[in-house]
């Protein structure tokens, strides 16, 4: 059997502290740029959500107004209406006159409510459908992000 002797196995011949100094500046050097890296990603992905967040803001504000419109214009329509029935009522001469008015009336605004209704089903469809828009485009472009990588 070999002997070993301790000097050998006890010995710094093996170590080098350039190699040392090199190793850890290395090291130093690729978590630097990984952290450069992970801040440019976090940085452009901000200004992303930011004009996302903008985008919405805009549209909806677009929606409210638009929405606000309709309904302003369905209350002077049907105000309109009330007040011409009115002046119709005063006019009146027999009870059957009276209950044609009234029921010609009704059914007018029944049918106007409808359309009225439809009309601020659709401008809240298209709300959404715009108020929507910019969070699904960027949620689609992060998930392409994602699978890319």
């Amino acid at each position: 059997m070999a002997t070993i002797k301790t000097d050998d196995v006890f010995s710094m011949a093996s170590f080098d502290p350039a190699k040392l100094t090199e190793s850890f500046r290395d090291f130093a050097e690729k978590g630097a740029q990984q952290s450069k890296d992970a801040y440019a990603k976090i940085k452009t992905a901000a200004e992303e959500a930011g004009k996302t967040l903008e985008a919405t803001v805009q549209n909806a504000q677009a929606a409210s107004m638009e929405i606000s419109k309709k309904t302003l214009d369905a209350f002077r329509t049907n105000t309109e209406n009330s007040f011409a029935h009115v002046e119709a009522l005063l006019g009146v001469k027999s009870v059957a006159e009276l209950l044609e008015l009234q029921t010609a009336f009704v059914r007018k605004q029944t049918e106007l409510g409808v359309e009225q209704v439809k009309s601020l089903q659709e401008v809240s469809k298209k709300a959404a459908e715009k108020l929507a828009k910019p969070a699904k485009e960027a949620t689609e472009k992060a998930m392409a992000a994602f699978k890319v990588a």
